[in-house]
């Protein structure tokens, strides 16, 4: 599609939607969101991008091919499980640690989060691979 009226709103909003894709994963565990929520808004930034310019641009301004996105967050899920095991814990158990950073004071985290984090990613990947698939017929 070559519609310059969608091409310059994409700038502005792809930035835009990876931010607030950031800030519902990051509010998921308290509120609604989370990493799947977060993935697919992510996802539908890289989609709004394709359509408005097309996907081989889309996929150059991805840093990393969606397939490893998927292969990157099965490991993190699959690590976060295994820290309840590390620690003599059902595997899944969630385990939170704490330290103290320089200017920001006391910072706990957990594996709930990095679960969190590994199925953003997946969603991300397995979502960016079927688009692409799809656009690209």
């Amino acid at each position: 599609m070559n519609s310059l009226i969608l091409q310059t709103a994409v700038r502005y909003l792809l930035p835009l939607l990876l931010l607030f894709s950031v800030f519902v994963f990051g509010r998921g565990h308290n509120e609604p969101g989370g990493g799947f929520v977060g993935g697919l808004i992510a996802a539908a930034a890289y989609a709004l991008y394709a359509i408005a310019y097309d996907t081989r641009a889309a996929r150059q301004i991805l840093p990393i091919e969606p397939r490893l996105l998927i292969g990157f967050g099965l490991l993190l899920a699959l690590c976060s499980g295994m820290l309840g095991v590390a620690n003599d814990r059902p595997f899944m158990t969630g385990q939170w640690y704490a330290f103290a950073l320089p200017g920001w004071g006391k910072i706990e985290l957990g594996a709930p989060l990095f679960f969190d984090a590994g199925v953003y990613l997946v969603v991300l990947g397995v979502s960016l691979t079927i688009i692409f698939a799809l656009a690209e017929e």
